[in-house]
């Protein structure tokens, strides 16, 4: 069933694209509901020739159309946005996948009525298997949260934390397919050191690394549990496992999602 509330998109960048794909797929939103909005000419010329909807410059004409607004412009353009639309937001939904802005920071710059629910999407939204993060703010109806629920399920998973924990969200999924990607390219340079053309080692690797955590998520099992059962005693991978643990693998990733999640609260004071 389609989705009758009517959807201000405000900013049509990489992420906004993305889930404009995402919802055009699943078909939970009809086209005349949508209004995207940005800056650049060529950025709103390209969403209405893909998606075939509403676009705009005028973010307070979006928004006044809307029942719910989606922030997805870049962190330093959040404020003058917001002010400019603040005027007919009272009593509406605000979702902002705008990084590192609390909503108690949007809050501040709307009317006290406007309901916000802040969303930490990733980077595979793109390709549909994107991981999304909400946090509620004060007033948010349960009609709200499945809203936004359907909206970032037309992208992939979604789930619902204290907005507290944003930030680590953020140097876990938010970061962690740039270490992925990290994890992937060292495996196929491995295979290529070892003699492997490079187009079949990266999509070993890949390939490797996409069926690993489809089984991880479809079994639910813990993932020491999966990894012993590859590992026979005394066998190849526990060899590659052993070299794994004196590199220091396991430390040096922990180490990242703390770094990123660190940085993520500097970037949010």
């Amino acid at each position: 069933m389609r989705q009758l509330k009517k959807i201000a998109i405000i900013g049509a960048g990489q992420m906004a694209e993305a889930l404009l794909a995402g919802l055009q797929a699943s078909q939970v939103i009809d086209p005349s509901s949508l209004f995207a909005t940005d800056t650049s000419a060529e950025r709103r010329d390209l969403v209405k020739r893909r998606f075939g909807i509403r676009v705009g410059s005028d973010n307070r004409e979006a928004a006044s159309w809307a029942d719910v607004s989606l922030l997805a412009v870049k962190p330093q353009s959040l404020e003058t946005v917001l002010r400019e639309m603040a005027p007919v937001l009272a009593g509406r939904l605000v979702i902002s996948i705008a990084a590192g802005a609390s909503i108690g920071l949007l809050a501040r710059l709307v009317p006290s009525a406007t309901r916000m629910i802040r969303v930490m999407p990733n980077a595979p939204a793109l390709v549909r298997e994107g991981m999304s993060a909400l946090a509620l703010g004060p007033g948010v109806t349960e009609e709200d949260v499945q809203f936004a629920r359907t909206l970032f399920e037309a992208v992939g998973r979604v789930l619902v934390v204290e907005e507290r924990l944003m930030d680590v969200v953020t140097g876990l999924s938010g970061s962690g397919p740039a270490y992925a990607f990290l994890v992937i390219e060292a495996m196929a340079d491995g295979g290529v050191k070892m003699g492997l053309p490079r187009a079949v080692a990266e999509l070993l690797a890949a390939q490797t690394v996409l069926g690993a955590a489809r089984m991880l998520l479809e079994t639910g099992e813990h993932p020491a549990r999966l990894k012993d059962r590859v590992a026979s005693p005394g066998g190849t991978t526990m060899a590659g496992l052993h070299q794994l643990e004196q590199g220091g693998l396991r430390a040096t990733l922990m180490a990242a999602v703390e770094a990123a999640t660190k940085k993520s609260e500097d970037l949010g004071r």
